[in-house]
């Protein structure tokens, strides 16, 4: 099944954008707000637009190819940035993400591991949730020997809002297979990734 984009809807998208507008005016105005306003005035379409967006996954598929040379040691990439909204709040949260994995039979494009984080972080989220959903998408794709991933993020509802702890950085861990049971593989991962 293809998935709509913001941009692109289908025509079974079951996203009612009328409805979602109206919505998002309606906020406004109980919130004191006048939409009318030349500033406000296109803000319920804005809103929505940018909800789909950062909602609506990217369809991909997983390329990979096989481990024809046997390589047998980490394959990592660090700092995949990515922006997901906190559930709880609806406000982004941001950060990168460490991802790495240790192949067995089959080895995955690079870019595929950023696409993973895209999908993932393109929705409500909670990070603990986000952490084990890319985790669990790699490890059931590519049958590796392990995976790893580590989530840093700052979480704007803790940031600008209710304790105002700004830049304060949140950490996720998930690890499978070999990277959960050997502490010397979690540690290349871990202490690369503080020190970048």
């Amino acid at each position: 099944m293809t998935i709509p984009t913001a941009l692109h809807a289908l025509e079974d998208d079951p996203v009612d954008r009328d409805r979602a507008e109206a919505a998002v005016a309606e906020l406004l105005s109980a919130l004191g707000h006048d939409i009318a306003r030349e500033h406000l005035s296109e803000t319920p379409r804005r809103v929505v637009e940018g909800l789909l967006e950062l909602t609506t996954p990217e369809p991909f598929a997983m390329t990979t190819f096989a481990n024809d040379t046997g390589y047998d040691d980490l394959v990592v990439v660090r700092g995949i940035r990515f922006t997901s909204l906190c559930a709880h709040h609806l406000l982004p949260f941001r950060g990168e993400a460490d991802v790495a994995y240790l192949p067995g039979d089959r080895l995955v494009g690079l870019s595929k591991l950023a696409r993973v984080v895209d999908r993932f972080a393109r929705g409500l989220q909670v990070q603990e949730s986000l952490t084990t959903q890319i985790a669990d998408e790699l490890d059931s794709v590519l049958a590796p020997r392990g995976v790893g991933v580590v989530l840093r993020a700052e979480h704007l509802c803790m940031s600008i809002r209710g304790v105002r702890a700004a830049e304060s950085i949140t950490e996720t861990t998930a690890f499978r297979g070999a990277l959960l049971t050997d502490g010397g593989l979690r540690r290349r991962i871990l202490d690369e990734g503080r020190r970048s």
